[in-house]
């Protein structure tokens, strides 16, 4: 899985690495029916979509379909890691998690962040907008406003996102695209089920 780079004396990824994660992507089911429905989506709205997973405390795209309009100062793929406590996907996956995993989650962050207060009301916030309208909205970053849904079946837990770079407050971004968004999760999650069935 490594390489050592002679002229600095350091280790480097191989290229199996890269056979790892393809055959991870092309072996999902779930990435065969939700990137799809993500791509419509992406373009009918002329916005971005993601899928992730948790791995330790952190968010994982699994997929990332960028079609905001407006230039962004990041670009997001498949692969990049987002952190679970103040991004939306994050905190919908948290809203959901096994009480003792979001326990032991809420330990590791407060240990890291300065404004632990602050961030601890934002995803009870979220878990209880997640319980009570299906998603949860956050910008941790300079105009992105994203809101995401955690999308559970049988064995595992993912979250799935729309996001875009703009200017217009949160509320409005929030009343625009939450509908999508939860029909996106409905289209997926029967989507699924038809091929459990069939």
């Amino acid at each position: 899985m490594l390489q050592i780079d002679a002229q600095t004396r350091t280790y480097r990824l191989a290229p199996a690495v890269l056979s790892l994660a393809h055959a991870m992507r092309t072996g999902s089911h779930i990435l065969a029916v939700a990137a799809p429905l993500m791509r419509s989506l992406a373009e009918s709205q002329r916005i971005n979509v993601g899928l992730a997973a948790p791995d330790r405390d952190e968010m994982v795209y699994l997929e990332s379909i960028r079609y905001s309009r407006r230039v962004a100062l990041r670009h997001v793929v498949a692969g990049q890691r987002v952190p679970m406590e103040l991004t939306s996907l994050g905190r919908a996956y948290l809203a959901v998690a096994p009480e003792s995993r979001r326990n032991a989650l809420l330990t590791v962050f407060r240990r890291r962040r300065t404004q632990w207060d602050a961030i601890r009301k934002a995803i009870e916030e979220a878990r209880e907008s997640v319980n009570t309208r299906g998603y949860c909205s956050a910008a941790w970053q300079a105009e992105v406003v994203a809101i995401a849904t955690p999308l559970a079946v049988p064995d595992a837990i993912y979250a799935l996102n729309i996001s875009l770079s703009t200017e217009e407050p949160m509320k409005r971004i929030v009343d625009r695209f939450c509908d999508p968004l939860m029909e996106l999760r409905h289209l997926i999650l029967k989507e699924l089920d038809s091929r459990a069935q069939g």
